[in-house]
């Protein structure tokens, strides 16, 4: 077969209109061919067919046969041929030797009929093939062209993506003078202007003035994002209200358009592991109908009706075209790249078609609860002081510190503390325990954030009364975060990550599949609970790092179970790549999207269960097809060879036999683009 280009080629270079070109010129040649073969099966035929003698309507058949089998369905035979040289026998293997037994026995028939003995002869003349060959070659044309639209319609889930992408740009240059330019010519550090209702160049961040940017096509969210100096912007998003300039950070093939681009594509061309069962069938099936086609032809030739010869061909020629397994070779990669198309659109890509294989078969989800099944953007809700500290006198001092720490907690609380107190002391020596908690200097003093456990080790004394209090708002859902000056205890600050709204329906859902639902957070134990309460989950491991996350999903594979692993952040990337199957949230960081196979752009836990039907769909989908190619073989090779002869008196015409083959390839493109129309969500 033809390679698969990695994006969507151009329009008017396009496989479908060679084929369709092919098609439609077969079609008209092949015309004459029917009108000079079968003219007994043609209203008037008997009329015309007095006009010339039998032997000059043979040259007729010859004539206009020969482009349609060569010209027009040249690249069958050579795709057969190719099949043979690498011995890797296909259903162009059985095309190029029934069109070609037809073809060759009906020419020499034609050229030197007299070598052929008078056994071979009915009514005086030898009988020509060329209809068949002609039809069987039409007919497969159009298999291919109908297929290759197929595949092109696939293609429009990457088109409809890179057609977000900007075109032009205003760069500034050392002067802050602007030149438009093609976005294929920027380069990383390039500084851009971006005005209201134009779509950002590529990613990069601001660094002069605001604006709300539209980031629907990668979260989803219909409302506008609001950005300042510092902020990320993502390329292809549209700016909405401000002008601002910005800085390109990741151009070309490293924006995430890009990537997201590479991501489908690199599905649709992937191989499901059922694909290898399709393709062992095919290569022990070819040789099996070839050597039914020569059985076939010894039996009718030696105890089959007169002409025997005759019969003998014709049934030969009719099995290897029925069995032609054209849709044994679709059914697989055609249900593949349509159903990675779908998902595609519904924000849910694809890595590999492995992974959509073994995502129909999970029975545990093990999700992250920070940015997971939360937002992920933790609030302050509650400060607690010690009762000879004000929190004003220390607020400032810890966030100082949690402004150097990538977690989401710290950022929560910098967010707070800005919102009293615009600007920070400084911090210095910083340090972080993973999974405990961080600490620097400042002002001259030790300030110490984190756990409970973090803070006794570093020897603070935590007061009773703040002890108790931690309790009641742990058991609230919150998460409590301990500081100290020194060894001397400051107080507690309480956050909590707001649920996300479709959490609970999308934990509704995943009961309702028959998968179990596994939290494995790093926060603490109090905490995750009272969220996998309100959140209808059994199993809760708290308190976990990221190896203890990847233990788990090793554990619970070990006791046979089939494990999907849902999480956003560089410490779930472990759990990810040792999952069956790993699905990052599109709004995490790069090495979770990086160890994951299926990715959800919009980060939405809805898109989990979504992806997971996708699943079921496609395999069903491909199961159908393998069906729709096998139930066609199987009926038609015994009718081809004559096994209703006896009893009937029916045999089945090499033209009806490329029909049915032609028709099974169609069944199984019609029921994979079924999936384009699939809903996948509730």
């Amino acid at each position: 077969m033809d390679l698969e280009p990695e994006v969507p080629e151009d329009d008017d270079d396009d496989e479908s209109k060679s084929l369709r070109r092919k098609f439609i010129l077969s079609l008209i040649l092949g015309f004459p061919v029917l009108l000079a073969a079968m003219p007994h099966m043609i209203p008037g035929g008997l009329f015309y067919q007095s006009w010339l003698p039998h032997s000059a309507w043979a040259w007729v058949e010859l004539i206009f046969a020969t482009p349609v089998v060569f010209w027009c369905g040249g690249f069958l035979h050579l795709r057969g041929l190719k099949s043979l040289k690498n011995l890797s026998p296909n259903m162009f293997t059985l095309i190029m030797l029934g069109v070609g037994a037809a073809y060759f026995f009906s020419l020499v028939a034609v050229i030197a009929p007299g070598i052929f003995p008078e056994s071979f002869r009915e009514n005086g003349s030898i009988g020509l093939y060329f209809e068949s060959a002609t039809v069987i070659t039409v007919l497969v044309i159009l298999g291919q062209w109908l297929e290759a639209r197929a595949r092109r319609k696939t293609g429009q889930a990457i088109q409809s993506l890179m057609d977000l992408a900007a075109n032009t740009a205003h760069r500034l240059n050392e002067n802050g003078e602007e030149e438009d330019l093609e976005v294929d010519q920027l380069a990383s550090g390039d500084r851009l202007r971006v005005r209201p209702g134009e779509k950002i160049p590529v990613d990069g961040k601001i660094v002069e003035g605001r604006s709300r940017i539209d980031e629907s096509m990668i979260t989803g969210e219909p409302e506008a994002v609001a950005k300042e100096s510092g902020d990320e912007v993502i390329g292809a998003t549209v700016n909405q209200s401000g002008s601002f300039v910005m800085e390109a950070g990741a151009v070309g093939y490293d924006t995430v358009l890009s990537r997201i681009v590479e991501m489908v594509a690199e599905a649709q061309r992937s191989r499901a592991p059922v694909q290898n069962l399709a393709d062992r069938v095919a290569l022990f099936f070819v040789p099996t109908v070839v050597a039914i086609s020569l059985l076939t032809f010894v039996l009718w030739f030696f105890i089959g009706p007169d002409p025997a010869l005759a019969h003998a061909i014709v049934n030969a020629i009719a099995v290897l075209i029925i069995a032609c397994p054209c849709a044994l070779g679709l059914a697989t990669p055609m249900s593949i790249m349509v159903g990675v198309g779908a998902g595609a659109k519904e924000g849910i890509l694809i890595r590999n078609a492995e992974s959509l294989e073994r995502a129909e078969k999970i029975t545990h989800l093990v999700m992250d609860k920070t940015g997971t099944l939360t937002e992920g953007k933790p609030q302050v809700v509650d400060i607690r002081s010690n009762d000879s500290e004000k929190v004003a006198d220390w607020l400032g001092e810890v966030a100082a510190v949690e402004s150097q720490s990538e977690h989401p907690i710290g950022r929560g609380i910098v967010h707070s503390a800005k919102e009293k107190e615009p600007s920070l002391p400084e911090a210095k020596d910083f340090e972080s325990t993973t999974g405990g908690g961080v600490r620097a200097t400042v002002e001259g003093s030790t300030i110490r954030v984190g756990s409970r456990k973090f803070l006794e080790g570093e020897g603070v004394s935590l007061d009773d009364s703040l002890s108790e209090a931690a309790e009641t708002l742990q058991n609230e859902a919150k998460t409590v975060v301990w500081a100290a000056r020194d060894e001397t205890l400051l107080g507690l600050i309480a956050v909590a990550d707001p649920i996300k709204k479709t959490t609970k329906k999308a934990i509704e859902s995943l009961h309702d599949l028959g998968i179990e639902p596994v939290m494995c957070t790093g926060d603490q134990e109090k905490t995750a609970k009272a969220v996998a309460r309100e959140l209808g989950i059994d199993q809760v491991h708290a308190g976990v790092s990221p190896e203890d996350k990847q233990r788990i999903v090793e554990d619970l594979r070990k006791q046979g179970h089939r494990v999907a692993m849902a999480g956003d952040g560089i410490n779930d990337a472990p759990a990810l790549a040792a999952a069956d199957v790993g699905i990052a949230m599109g709004t995490g960081t790069d090495a979770a999207i990086e160890s994951a196979g299926i990715t959800l752009v919009k980060g939405d836990l809805m898109g989990i269960q979504s992806s997971l039907r996708l699943s079921r769909k496609v395999m069903r989908n491909i199961r159908q097809n393998l069906f729709f190619a096998f139930i066609y073989n199987a009926a038609g090779i015994p009718i081809a060879a004559g096994v209703l002869y006896p009893f009937t008196g029916f045999l089945l015409n090499p033209m009806l036999a490329g029909a049915a083959m032609s028709f099974s390839s169609v069944s199984v493109i019609a029921n994979a683009l079924r999936l384009r129309k699939a809903k996948f969500s509730e």
